[in-house]
């Protein structure tokens, strides 16, 4: 879906400050499983949210095209992706113009 018809679902998802703190520990140390960002949630920002309630997190950041994940065996690594709010940036701050 192009980045315009998901702008909405974006500021959704970052709306919720626990999805931004997801989001900050991701961009501290991408390629996160659930079981890390939890501890990291847990460790740096004293939330005691449970594994279901930070999956469902991940769930919303995901189908806004905030984070990206792979699977390793058992494993699902959780990656953030920013070109969307680049996209959104662009939208509204138009590029420098050369000095």
């Amino acid at each position: 879906m192009p980045i315009l018809g998901r702008v909405g679902d974006i500021y959704r998802a970052l709306a919720d400050p626990t999805r931004r703190k997801i989001l900050d520990a991701l961009t501290e140390r991408d390629g996160q499983t659930l079981f890390e960002i939890c501890s990291r949630l847990a460790a740096k920002h004293q939330l005691a949210s449970s594994r279901q309630a930070v999956s469902q997190h991940l769930d919303v950041l995901e189908a806004a095209g905030l984070v990206q994940t792979r699977r390793e065996g058992r494993y699902k690594f959780h990656f953030i992706d920013p070109e969307p709010l680049r996209q959104i940036a662009a939208r509204w701050i138009p590029p420098e113009e050369p000095a």
